[in-house]
Order: structure tokens, then C-alpha cells, then sequence
């Protein structure tokens, strides 16, 4: 029988020993109150609390959390109504500000996103608020951030994943991009079209211009040709005319120079005769046995010889 209060003494103090030990995981900050009020703050590893004194209060997680921003109505600048929702990044940087310094750390933020987010399409026209994504994730990013350092919260990022403009308003601007789009559609074509007309004009320029080297070039070599053709033309007249004035000054020249007139004469009489109906002797009888006379007697010293 004095076994059994041993016994009992023994497995409270076991249960003792039990409720003392914590276990903390990673990443993890457990905040520990005495007697309702803050004690201390555990990080990852074992730890000893003392049961009924001591209590673990809160349980935070220190990676970065992701919120899912509730779609909301949101009003443009040009007064059109959009839906828009949203992720939101957050991470707990100091457990004990997260833990008093607000109710809920979550629900808050998620609600600060949704009314700066408001405010901001506020300030942007329709069809700006797709360009201008980026800016805007950064004013809610900067905007939550500021709002709730307070809390210990750290807000890394923010990110639009729709922006649901009405049925009508996407009916407008779907005809708005068709017509634009048919737009560039002419601008490129009448550019291409004046493109090909300036290229076709440069084309016709270089061809003149090609044509017109081309002919200048031929006249040149045709002037050139014909200085070339006249200047031995002349230079053989001229060995021509040295050659007959070399046989004139021989002995009997003016004798076969007369003989070769008279030859060339009666060559040209006779072709005038045969083509002419009319037959007319231009010289008279005196003159052509004067001639007669000169000739003879050179082509019988010719046969002479």
C-alpha cells in the first residue's frame, strides 16, 4: 500500500516533465505568456515551459505566406466598373507585434490590400489599368507595407490576377482593338505600296541614268571611231599624193600622169553614155585629137620600152 502514493507521485512528475517540454519546429515562433502577460519568445529547438505558470499563447509561422485577395468592384477614372482580385505576399518579422499588435494579421492586410487597390484604379482611366499593371502592384505593395509595420508584418509583393472589365465594356474594346488593328493594317499596306512606288522611281532614275552612260559612252566610241577611220584615211591620201608626186618627178611622169586622166575620162564618158538616153558628147572633135596626140605618143614610148 505505500507503493501506490510512490506510484502516483511518480506519473505526475512525469506528466509534469511531459507538459514542460516544447518542441518548436522550424520556421516557427511560439510566443509564451506568464500569468496572461508576455514571458518570452521560442525559437525552433526544445524548450521547457513551466505548465499552469507558464502557457504557449500564440503559434506564428515565419515563411512568406500567400493571401488570396478576395475579388472586389472597383471604379475607374472614366467611371467603369472592373473586378479585380489579387495575391498577397506576407511574412511575420517580429512574432510578439504580430501576436498584440493586432487581431488578425491576415484578414487585416487583405482588407488594407482590397481598399488601396480601389483607390488606385481610382486614379487610372480603363484602358490604362492593363499597361499599367506593375505600377499599380507596386502602390498596394508600398501602400500595405507602410500600414502595417505596426504589426510586424513584412508585405514583399503584390500581384493583379484579373482585371474583369463588364460584358459590354469588352464588346467595346474588342471592336475598338479590331479597328485598330485594321488601322495598321492600311497604314502598313499604303507604306508598303509607297515603298514599292519610290523604289520603282529610283529604279527608273538608275536605269535612265545607266541608259544615257551607255549611249554617251556609244557616241564616243563611234566619234572616236570615225577621228580614227578619217585620220588614216588622210594618211594614206597623203602617202597617196607623196607617191604620185614621187612618180611625176620621175622621167616620163607627166606623161603617165596625162595617160591616166584620159584613161579615167573615158572610163566615166562611157558610164554616162550607157545610163543616158540622150547621148551628148561634152567635148569637141578639136579637143579630143589634141588629147589624142598627148596620149599616143606616150603609150607608143610605153610599148617601146
Amino acid at each position: 500500500m505505500e507503493l501506490i502514493p510512490l506510484i502516483i507521485i511518480s506519473a505526475l512528475v512525469i506528466i509534469i516533465l511531459f507538459k514542460m517540454i516544447r518542441i518548436v519546429p522550424e520556421q516557427e515562433a511560439w510566443i509564451i505568456e506568464e500569468f496572461g502577460k508576455f514571458k518570452k519568445e521560442l525559437g525552433a529547438g526544445l524548450h521547457f515551459v513551466i505548465p499552469v505558470i507558464q502557457r504557449v499563447a500564440y503559434k506564428l509561422e515565419l515563411r512568406e505566406e500567400v493571401i488570396d485577395v478576395m475579388p472586389q468592384i472597383c471604379i475607374t477614372r472614366d467611371n467603369v466598373q472592373i473586378t479585380v482580385d489579387g495575391i498577397l505576399y506576407l511574412k511575420v518579422i517580429d512574432p510578439q507585434k504580430a501576436s498584440y499588435g493586432i487581431e488578425n494579421y491576415r484578414f487585416a492586410t487583405a482588407q488594407l490590400a482590397q481598399t488601396t487597390m480601389r483607390s488606385e484604379i481610382g486614379k487610372i482611366e480603363l484602358d490604362n489599368t492593363f499597361s499599367e499593371r506593375n505600377s499599380i502592384n507596386n502602390a498596394v505593395v508600398k501602400s500595405v507595407d507602410e500600414a502595417s509595420d505596426p504589426w510586424g508584418i513584412k508585405v514583399t509583393r503584390y500581384e493583379i490576377k484579373n482585371l474583369d472589365p463588364p460584358e459590354s465594356v469588352e464588346k467595346a474594346m474588342e471592336r475598338q482593338m479590331t479597328a485598330e488593328r485594321e488601322k495598321r493594317a492600311d497604314v502598313l499596306e499604303s507604306d508598303g505600296v509607297k515603298q514599292a512606288a519610290i523604289n520603282e522611281s529610283k529604279g527608273a532614275r538608275e536605269e535612265a541614268i545607266n541608259r544615257s552612260k551607255g549611249e554617251k559612252q556609244k557616241k564616243i566610241n563611234v566619234a572616236d571611231g570615225k577621228a580614227r577611220a578619217i585620220e588614216l584615211q588622210a594618211e594614206a591620201t597623203a602617202e597617196g599624193i607623196r607617191l604620185i608626186a614621187q612618180a611625176i618627178n620621175k622621167p616620163n611622169g607627166d606623161k603617165a600622169r596625162s595617160m591616166r586622166i584620159f584613161q579615167q575620162y573615158l572610163s566615166q564618158l562611157g558610164t554616162i553614155l550607157k545610163n543616158s538616153k540622150t547621148q551628148v558628147i561634152p567635148l569637141e572633135a578639136a579637143q579630143l585629137k589634141s588629147l589624142f596626140k598627148t596620149v599616143i605618143p606616150a603609150l607608143s614610148d610605153k610599148e617601146a620600152k
